[in-house]
């Protein structure tokens, strides 16, 4: 497997299709390596021909130059792998090259498996995601103006008085969708790889949700398993209790995904926590927090999951009491993860004021537009998207 890491035939293609995503990845050193581990040499030539759409058997035995019987089965390798995603349409199947985040990076984690040396891909993949903040991966994940996701307040923790009704949660997204899955978590997996273990306890089997077209790629291909919605559902509520943060796309229409979230682990998270304070797209709503009824325990220190509450530091002595917990309006999520951790019931939601951030996309396709016009990568989708529709209008004369 390792054999390609200086293999510049092999990987530079392919790290320069991957880059044609809304997040790419940086290239370096240590990319070159997982990349190495991941994909054959064959492999990494078959994925840089892939075009920026879903295409068939037959288009990519021409964009690669092999006939059907060999091409066929490295597609299903690539699959199995959580490389490319198959999707069955009648008798034709479409395959689609996934991006490296979010994509094959977390679906190399999300099941058990030992066709991959995991221990050392989760040392590596971390080193990654964690050097050069300002310049390296963290920068080209988070570092658009558009977020690629964004929290969900918990259910049950809008105030009532909001008017504000343009959002969603979790079950709302769940109780909306056509089919389901469940996985385990791909951070508390890797984690877990570098011989760490979740502060919070939260789970890491069962505990990732993911529905419609992708949730049956991964169902099928033992990445997720189908499950019920009252099995997702009962999943939030599981969640809740252990005051984790629900992330999912970046859209209006069709979100496709729900993390479950914890502070020490969850890669998001800690994006927000270098200093990404706009990486992730913030709630309508806020969490404040009475000092009257505040004990400064520190509950909700632990409890929110991007550091965004700590000691008031306005020197105001209030109920006899010196030190009170206060929220970092600026990077608070309003996810509200906080608020059960809570006994003195001092921390609330509240409608968020002054905040702008940019619109959320109606759908995926206009969520990696935005991100790739703001990245200055906007023209190879339009030849892309031009190439496709020239193709199918030929396809219609004949």
């Amino acid at each position: 497997m390792g054999h390609i890491a200086n293999a510049k035939n092999s990987l530079v293609p392919l790290i320069d299709r991957i880059n044609k995503y809304p997040i790419g990845l940086v290239d370096n050193e240590k990319l070159r390596q997982i990349l190495a581990i991941l994909f054959t040499e064959e492999e990494a030539f078959v994925a840089s021909k892939f075009p920026l759409e879903e295409a068939t058997l037959d288009e990519l035995c021409k964009l690669t130059g092999k006939p059907n019987e060999v091409l066929a089965p490295i597609l299903e390798n690539l699959a199995n792998k959580g490389i490319i995603m198959d999707m069955p349409y009648g008798d034709t199947t479409y395959y689609l090259l996934m991006p490296g985040l979010i994509g094959f990076f977390e679906f190399t984690f999300m099941k058990n498996r030992t066709d991959l040396p995991l221990d050392e891909l989760a040392k590596l993949m971390s080193e990654y995601l964690y050097e050069d903040p300002k310049t390296g991966q963290a920068a080209e994940f988070f570092g658009s103006k558009t977020p690629l996701t964004k929290a969900m307040v918990t259910d049950g923790q809008i105030p009532v008085s909001s008017t504000i009704t343009d959002t969603h949660t979790a079950k709302e997204i769940i109780n909306n969708s056509d089919f389901g899955a469940v996985s385990m978590c791909y951070c508390r997996h890797k984690k877990e790889h570098e011989g760490k273990t979740c502060k919070k306890d939260a789970p890491m089997e069962n505990i990732c949700i993911s529905v419609g077209t992708g949730a049956k790629f991964l169902a099928r291909r033992g990445f997720a398993r189908e499950s019920t919605k009252e099995e997702l559902l009962s999943i939030i509520d599981l969640a809740d209790k252990h005051n984790l943060t629900h992330i999912t796309d970046n859209i209006r229409h069709k979100p496709s995904f729900i993390c479950n979230c914890c502070g020490c682990c969850c890669e998001i998270m800690h994006g927000v926590q270098m200093g990404y304070y706009e990486g992730v797209g913030k709630t309508d709503f806020l969490a404040t927090i009475d000092p009257d009824k505040c004990d400064y325990c520190g509950d909700c220190f632990t409890a929110c999951n991007v550091k965004a509450i700590g000691l008031a530091k306005n020197g105001v002595k209030l109920a006899g009491k010196n030190r009170y917990s206060a929220v970092r309006d600026h990077i608070c999520l309003g996810c509200a993860a906080c608020i059960t951790s809570c006994e003195q019931d001092a921390i609330s939601m509240i409608p968020r004021e002054n905040h702008t951030q940019p619109s959320i996309p109606n759908k995926k396709r206009d969520l990696f537009v935005q991100i790739l016009r703001e990245k200055g990568r906007l023209t190879p989708f339009v030849i892309s998207r031009a190439k496709k529709t020239v193709k199918k209008w030929v396809g219609v004369a004949k």
